[in-house]
């Protein structure tokens, strides 16, 4: 059977709108703000090649360019066909492909747990969610419904007035669409209050909470009424980490943070994540990173922008 011209013309004109309100609404190098705290837009010209990144639960829709994911010997693509859904926060390593010519332009999105679990209800009744194992990432085909939502929602936000009535349901729209697409099942067996995967879920919220506290796996354990051998391995399953691995990488995240908007002296942020020894807080940084943290602050604010 021959494409259909018409929607091949309507397909490609689609994306090019998309790119063209991406690159008006993220004029900066870096992440660009927009009249919505929970949606941010990267614009990038950088090739960047295995970058430790940890993002919050939410959706990465590349528009211009293309990102690849490694975690655990399995490769998750983001680009202009394919989008990355996170049902919960996992460190993982990054590649990218841009240039000054064509820079990778790419929608961060949020999500909003508790509007996630308004509409995973509501989905319920209807029988709509599909029976799928818990995973951290996602990588899903970028669907025409998808595309339309997100058209909507950029041409919205160029308009503070807009972005403030309409916003919120736009984004309530497009947590449907990612809820319903192929990962669906897998995003909500992740975040649903049942199972042990649901159970190791709770701890990563308490984790992210408590990052900067005295830490034991017993006490992971007890907090969720799991045997230590249990939660070890749901915890793995889920983060493709151990847990004590998680920690280290969310606390050298965090660190990260504050040292790129200086919000204290290494020493001060390394006490502040839950080190004793600044000495093994460098040194795990750089093992981390590749670099030292006031090397990677610098490589954060050129590649990435203020950080706020």
């Amino acid at each position: 059977m021959l494409p259909n011209p018409i929607k091949l013309d309507r397909d490609g004109s689609v994306r090019c709108r998309l790119v063209e309100l991406a690159g008006m609404l993220a004029p900066a190098q870096g992440y660009n703000r927009t009249a919505l705290s929970s949606v941010r837009l990267l614009r990038t010209e950088a090739v960047l090649h295995d970058i430790p990144v940890l993002y919050k639960p939410g959706a990465v829709f590349v528009l211009q360019g293309s990102k690849e994911g490694m975690l655990e010997g399995e490769v998750y693509l983001y680009d202009e066909d394919h989008y990355l859904a996170v049902s919960v926060p996992v460190p993982f390593r990054m590649r990218s492909i841009a240039s000054p010519e064509r820079p990778l332009l790419a929608v961060y999105v949020d999500f909003d747990m508790q509007m996630a679990a308004e509409i995973a209800m509501q989905l319920e009744t209807h029988d709509e969610l599909a029976d799928d194992r818990p995973r951290s990432l996602m990588s899903s085909r970028m669907s025409s419904d998808i595309e339309d939502v997100l058209l909507r929602l950029l041409t919205t936000l160029r308009r503070p007035a807009e972005a403030t009535v309409l916003g919120d349901g736009l984004l309530r729209e497009l947590h449907f669409r990612v809820l319903v697409g192929p990962q669906g099942g897998a995003m909500m067996a992740a975040l649903q209050q049942q199972g042990s995967a649901s159970r190791v879920v709770q701890s990563l919220r308490w984790l992210r909470e408590n990052y900067g506290a005295d830490i034991s796996i017993a006490d992971l354990a007890k907090q969720v009424g799991m045997s230590i051998p249990s939660y070890h391995l749901r915890f793995k399953e889920l983060t493709g980490s151990s847990p004590m691995q998680y920690v280290k990488a969310m606390r050298l995240h965090e660190a990260r943070l504050m040292i790129a908007r200086h919000s204290g002296t290494i020493a001060e942020i390394a006490g502040s994540v839950g080190y004793a020894s600044p000495a093994q807080f460098s040194r795990d940084f750089k093992r981390h990173f590749g670099r030292t943290a006031s090397e990677e602050a610098k490589w954060m604010r050129h590649h990435l922008g203020e950080i706020v």
